[in-house]
Formats: C-alpha cells, structure tokens, sequence
C-alpha cells in the first residue's frame, strides 16, 4: 500500500521548485529545502525496492525514468536542431541515457537545465545496492564521509557543480531515504534528534547568511550550508513520518501529482521560459505581485496541458493503464498503508 505521507512531501516539493523557478524566491529554498527531500524519499524507495526485489529492482527502477526522459529528450533534440547551433555527435545519445550532462544549445540550455537532477537519480539508483550495503554496516560514516567530502570539493574551489560535486551534495539525503525507509530515524528520540537537528540547521543558515551568493540567501548558491540545513530538515521530517495518514479530500490532488510528478519535473523549465518569451512579446509585465501571480498561473496552467497531454507516458513506464487525468478509484473499505513506502 502507498504512504501517504511520502505522497505528500513528494507532491507539496514538486510544487515547490516549479514555484521557485518561476519566481526565483530564494527564501522558498530555505523554507522547504525540496531537492534535498525528493532524494530523500528516493532513497526510501529505492531501499524498499532492493529489500523487496534485490538488483532487479534497479532495471524497473530505470524503466519508470528513462521513458518520460526519452520524450523530452526527442523534443529537445528536435527543437535545438531547427533552431541550430546543436553539434550533432555521438554525445546526442545522452539526450536518452544521461548518465553525463547531455549536450544543448546556447538558445536551448535554459530550458533543460533541470537534466542534472535525471542524472544524478540514474547514478543513485546504480550505485544503490552498495550505498546500502555500506549504510547498513556503517550509517554514521556514511552520512559524514559525503559532506566531508563535499567541504573539500568546495574549498579547493571543485564544488560549483556536476557529477561529482551533486553526488556528494545529496548522498546523505539518499542515506537518509535509507534510514526511513529501515525505521531508523522514527526510533531517534526526539529529546536527541531535535537538538542535533538544531545544531545542524543553526550552522547551515550561519554559513548562508554570513555568505550570501549572486542570488542572496539561496542555498542553491552554498551546497555546504544546502546540506546542513537540508539534513537538519530532514531529520525532523522523516522522524515524524506517521505509520498511517489520511488526506481526506486532498488525496486524489496529492496522488495525481505523485503519478505524473516526473512529467512535470521535466518540462516545466521550458514552460517557464515559453510563458516568460510569450508575455515578452504580447508585451504583459511580469513583475511585481500582479505579474508574479500572472506568470504562476500561466506555468501552472501549461504544465497542467502537458500532463494531460504526455504524461500518460509515466502510466506505461510503470506499466499501468494510461490515464488521461491520474485519479484512480478508491476501494472506501481498503486496509490503511503500513509504514514501508512503495515506487510510486
């Protein structure tokens, strides 16, 4: 049975950083550390799948990315082609195996920017069954040997961005989707956890105030704060995961999120810049409360034609039944979910 509560974290985080990128806030990165969680809870899946299925989970695993991945990628090498200034080389198989940061135009860079995120996933679930193993045996160094590593590559002036860098900025978040997933956090008594939480987030923040980058107070800008603060978030979440929620109403909103959160995650930078490049040339401002709420609805209202419209793609990756609007019916007498999260 699904749980509810990673359902939620799940659909209010993809929320988030559609939100985030459409207006720039930085404080919303502060306020609800999104990316940090979604590894998080991808970790708890992927934990639950290996429990449940070993190595073969990883091919299935895959198999519910790469598909929606593909079409975004058909659409970006198409329209960077027409719109020129893409090398055509064997590097455009990257487009639907990213395993590297596939090639993109000058013009089409910003509308696929969020690749790196579909990148790192496909390196989380490979290496998996390892950091798992390795978890299991030695969970605090597993958690402290990512971050120090990440002060390195920060202060040696190697920690701005890629494969490795991100690696080693949301390992521990992945470790800690483990430690969900095993029950280990729910355990921490709150009279330890709370502090250290504190600790943890008190220093994060610190470091961000005290050094603000190009875009102020974003964590973004400070992956080492991004992770105190991140894991301090984190801790507290997690533990106070619930074994059985209910959403009432809300529940066919936050499942059909769920279902066709990958669809959006995708295109929703492209929709950004299409609304921004649109309002532009009709000649509607954008800025101020009355053009941020403008260019809200208009992203969210194009995001919305594009689930409809492709995210059927997620139903047969997972091999369901497509779905034209993702709101399955509920059996009212069906057992509650347990505690152990399943691929959504």
């Amino acid at each position: 049975m699904r749980n509810r509560y990673v359902d939620l974290l799940r659909a209010v985080a993809i929320i988030r950083v559609v939100t985030y990128h459409t207006l720039g806030f930085a404080w919303l990165t502060v306020a609800f550390p999104a990316m940090g969680l979604m590894f998080a809870l991808g970790g708890s899946l992927m934990a639950a799948s290996l429990d449940r299925s070993g190595v073969q989970s990883l091919a299935r695993r895959m198999r519910r990315i790469l598909p929606p991945f593909w079409v975004l990628g058909t659409f970006a090498v198409v329209i960077m082609s027409i719109m020129g200034g893409l090398e055509h080389t064997w590097r455009l198989l990257l487009w639907f195996f990213p395993f590297t940061d596939p090639p993109a135009s000058d013009w089409g860079a910003p509308m696929f920017g969020q690749i790196w995120y579909i990148r790192s996933y496909l390196w989380f679930i490979i290496l998996s069954p390892a950091l798992l193993w390795a978890f299991r045996r030695w969970p605090i160094p597993s958690l402290l040997v990512p971050f120090t590593v990440l002060v390195v590559l920060w202060e040696t002036g190697h920690g701005s961005g890629g494969i490795v860098r991100d690696f080693f900025l949301y390992a521990p978040a992945w470790m800690l989707g483990f430690a969900h997933h095993d029950g280990t956090l729910q355990r921490i008594s709150k009279k330890v956890l709370w502090p250290l939480a504190a600790v943890m987030g008190g220093i994060g923040l610190t470091l961000l105030y005290s050094n603000p980058g190009p875009r102020g107070y974003d964590l973004n800008d400070a992956p080492v704060a991004d992770t105190l603060w991140s894991t301090a978030f984190l801790l507290v979440m997690l533990n106070a995961a619930p074994a059985v929620m209910s959403l009432g109403t809300a529940e066919p909103v936050v499942e059909a999120v769920n279902r066709r959160a990958l669809t959006i995650y995708l295109w929703h930078e492209a929709i950004i810049i299409f609304v921004r490049n649109a309002a532009l040339w009709l000649g509607v401002s954008l800025l101020g409360a009355t053009g941020g709420l403008i260019q809200l609805s208009a992203v969210f209202l194009l995001v919305a034609v594009v689930v409809l419209s492709l995210g059927w793609v997620e139903d047969l990756a997972a091999k369901r039944k497509p779905q034209l609007i993702p709101m399955p019916k509920r059996n009212p007498a069906a057992v509650p979910e347990h505690a152990t999260p399943v691929p959504a």
